[in-house]
């Protein structure tokens, strides 16, 4: 595909949304009032970009966009000794822009050296690109390898609590399956927190094994995982979460007769011979059919 290239323009400089959350005292652009085009083809990656993956769709959806409207917002650079520009910030946009075949892209030309470029691709991709918990953790890992920080510098640089930051670091102790499946959404942050309460690595794995077999819920995790630190097994408490979840079937049946009587939503409960049944109702005028129903049976 042969290259667009877009009359050259000037840019107002960029916006507070980095400054606001990271000093730049020491990052000084290269002509503080305007952003210049760049050759597309000097412009390479940033090799501790935080962002692993980048999806396709997406990226095809902007590229389309670009080539009707041009770039929007214009990425954020640094010249490099051999003359190429690595991207500190917008690699969304450039991959955008090479499909789109634009031969240049306007950007803002800093100088800057490794920590604060680390910092600003993490900040900007936090702002803008909803980096999944893995990819946080590895990056707020990497800022404390980096730049030598303790947890709470990085979260001051990155305007979070300490404890944040905490909660996203211990995410890199999961086994490599568990870490994988969040990075992949097949399970959230509450199951991971979950998971990392079980004291045994190798149970870890096999509690993580049970809620890919049977969907369990944040909350039952965190049940199941306290079962496990007990000492019962993952398959005893698998069993027992399995057991309090399936409701007998004549249970079944008779909260679906209720739930037509009552013409409401009835929930039942069972576990070991125990549980309840509950009427719901959403406005006085639903409560007044539920207590008129009752008083007609008794």
């Amino acid at each position: 595909m042969p290259h667009k290239k877009f009359p050259e323009k000037k840019f107002n400089a960029l916006g507070r949304g980095l400054d606001a959350l990271i000093s730049t005292d020491d990052i000084n652009p290269q002509g503080s009032s305007s952003i210049n085009e760049i050759d597309i083809d000097k412009i390479v990656a940033n090799p501790n970009q935080p962002r692993r993956e980048i999806d396709p769709e997406s990226l095809r959806e902007l590229a389309d966009s670009i080539e009707q409207i041009g770039i929007v917002q214009p990425i954020t650079l640094r010249q490099m000794d051999d003359g190429t520009y690595q991207i500190i910030a917008g690699e969304r946009r450039w991959r955008a822009s090479q499909l789109a075949g634009l031969a240049t892209i306007p950007a803002y030309v800093r100088n800057a050296n490794d920590e604060s470029v680390a910092l600003m691709a993490l900040v900007e991709n936090i702002q803008r690109e909803d980096l999944n918990a893995i990819e946080i953790a590895l990056a707020y890992s990497n800022m404390q390898q980096v730049m030598n920080l303790t947890q709470e510098a990085v979260a001051e640089k990155v305007g979070k609590k300490r404890t944040t930051v905490a909660n996203y670091l211990r995410l890199l102790k999961l086994p490599a399956p568990v870490q994988l499946a969040l990075r992949n959404k097949q399970i959230d942050q509450g199951h991971a927190r979950a998971i990392l309460s079980v004291q045994s690595p190798a149970q870890q794995v096999k509690l993580f094994n049970e809620i890919q077999k049977n969907g369990y819920s944040v909350r039952k995790v965190e049940e199941m995982a306290k079962d496990i630190n007990e000492g019962n097994s993952v398959k005893q408490t698998s069993q027992k979460a399995q057991s309090a979840t399936v409701l007998p079937k004549d249970l079944q049946t008779i909260q679906k007769q209720l739930s037509k009587t009552f013409g409401t939503k009835v929930k039942a409960k069972y576990n070991n011979g125990k549980g309840n049944i509950t009427l719901a109702f959403a406005t006085p005028e639903e409560m007044d059919a539920v207590i008129a129903q009752l008083r007609k049976l008794i």
